[in-house]
Parts: structure tokens; sequence; C-alpha cells
């Protein structure tokens, strides 16, 4: 399942609106919307945070999904990358 379907759906699950979500994680009801729409993807600091939100396991939430676990495999070499320097 992709990461945009999982999010909506254990939002929905959570009976919790997009700004609620917003409003618990601290970031804009537009990001969450971005994320649900596939328009952007959420950071690991925020995945962490709605993994605990929604009471489920970061690899529930990102199981199945190639495309956002590549996002995080590139973030983290980024982060690394920028330490070396």
């Amino acid at each position: 399942m992709e990461i945009e379907k999982k999010l909506k759906d254990v939002r929905m699950q959570a009976g919790l609106t997009q700004e609620q979500v917003a409003e618990k994680i601290m970031v804009s009801r537009q990001t969450v919307s971005n994320w649900e729409n596939g328009k952007s993807l959420p950071d690991i600091v925020s995945i962490m945070s709605l993994s605990d939100l929604y009471q489920i396991s970061i690899d529930e939430l990102l199981k199945g999904d190639e495309h956002m676990i590549q996002h995080l495999e590139d973030s983290t070499n980024t982060v690394k990358s920028n330490r070396k320097i």
C-alpha cells in the first residue's frame, strides 16, 4: 500500500481530521493534506510522530511502500554525508 493511502486510512480509523493531526504533530494542515495526496512525503521525525499518534509501528506504517522507503534512505544518506563534511 502506498504511504498516502495508508496515512489517510489510519487517520480516518483514528477519527481525526487533517487539522487535528496537524496540531498534534506540529505541522500545517496543508502538509498533512500533501502527504495524503502524494504531493510530498513526511520526514522521519514526522513518521515517528504519526506512528505514536496512530499507535501503530513504523514498520506497519511504511511496509510495502518502496517509494517512501527510498525517500527515507536518501534522507538518511544526506545526513550521513553532511556529518562527514
